[in-house]
């Protein structure tokens, strides 16, 4: 299934039905009031959360979604049906954006989590409604009101234990291939990943999930590549596991590199908990690897582990540790949320 973590959607609630203006004739009843019912509600617009959805391509097909009108009312007192609710099923972690692509409305973080987004409108009076002591046989009846209607961004951010960062090339997708059951694609040229994957990876009592986040450039924190809606998806995770290429000429720079447009994005993401981790050692053999690590560890403050993704030397090692930061992660008590503006 294709990935698509960004669409704009247009939503309308559905219109409210009219009044009725309608009499009581029966035979022998001489004087028959006013029995005209009121109209029926329009339907609601609902975001419903749903765990068996994780992409949004499902709106690049439709992109306009309405509530069903209410039905006019009747005569003999009857009010018109209400119009049916349209639901819309978005994966765990969808946020919904105001149109200037800014404001957040709604972040949906759990499964089974619903929202009323916008309110159907009210069903119009009939002539009974109107009925006095001072007027018997009133003839007035309203229309329905109208729904509400807005265009919103539907932007996911995976919900993941731990986000896979690093430069184009640097073995993110072989690391997780070869520690879960993703089959994402490998080729040695960079930027074969385009789009997040996700990994489930079970390691001794450890259970958790990666995403592999498609390489990052500089100046990603300004939409450079993509790189900020890559990093959105780096947002919800305990751990960053950084991946660096030791075989490239200066490893300090890469490293330094993918810290900053963290740094400069946002989110505190360049707080978020880090093991960083030099691929590729195979390639180099002992002697240089270690030279690269000790080149890596002036500018590293924790420990830099050596491993191949190809041969598997130290992903075990790695992935224990991810799994004990996870774990202290949390069990460490969490910030709170930050504030979300309610539509």
């Amino acid at each position: 299934m294709k990935f698509l973590d960004e669409a704009k959607i247009y939503l309308q609630s559905g219109h409210g039905g009219p009044g009725c203006v309608s009499f009581r004739r029966e035979k022998y009843v001489e004087f028959g009031g006013p029995d005209g019912g009121n109209g029926g509600k329009g339907g609601d617009v609902i975001f419903e959360v749903v765990d068996t959805l994780n992409t949004l391509i499902d709106f690049r097909y439709q992109q306009h979604f309405r509530g069903k009108p209410g039905e006019n009312g009747k005569g003999a007192n009857r009010t018109g049906a209400h119009g049916d609710d349209c639901i819309i099923k978005v994966p765990v972690g969808t946020q919904i954006i105001d149109e200037d692509k800014t404001t957040v409305l709604a972040d949906l973080t759990q499964p089974g989590e619903r929202i009323t987004f916008l309110k159907g409108g009210d069903g119009g009076f009939g002539n009974a409604h109107y009925k006095s002591s001072t007027n018997q046989a009133p003839r007035k009846s309203t229309p329905g009101w109208e729904g509400q209607e807005m265009a919103v961004w539907l932007r996911l951010k995976l919900i993941a234990d731990v986000g896979l960062v690093g430069l184009p090339n640097a073995g993110k997708s072989t690391f997780l291939a070869a520690c879960s059951n993703a089959k994402p694609k490998i080729a040695d040229y960079p930027f074969t990943t385009l789009h997040p994957n996700l990994g489930v990876v079970r390691k001794g009592q450890y259970d958790y999930v990666i995403a592999d986040i498609p390489g990052l450039i500089e100046g990603a924190h300004e939409g450079q590549g993509l790189g900020h809606r890559f990093l959105g998806h780096v947002e919800r995770t305990s751990v960053i596991l950084h991946l660096i290429d030791c075989t490239q000429d200066d490893v300090a720079e890469a490293y330094t590199t993918i810290r900053n447009e963290l740094k400069e994005y946002g989110y505190k993401l360049d707080q978020k908990q880090e093991i960083v981790a030099l691929n590729k050692v195979d390639a180099l053999g002992e002697e240089l690897a270690e030279e690269q690590a000790k080149a890596l560890r002036k500018v590293v403050d924790s420990d830099v582990y050596k491993i191949s993704a190809v041969s598997g030397e130290g992903v075990d090692a790695v992935l224990y540790a991810l799994g004990k930061a996870i774990t202290e992660h949390k069990n460490a008590p969490q910030d709170d949320e930050d504030e979300v503006f309610a539509p």
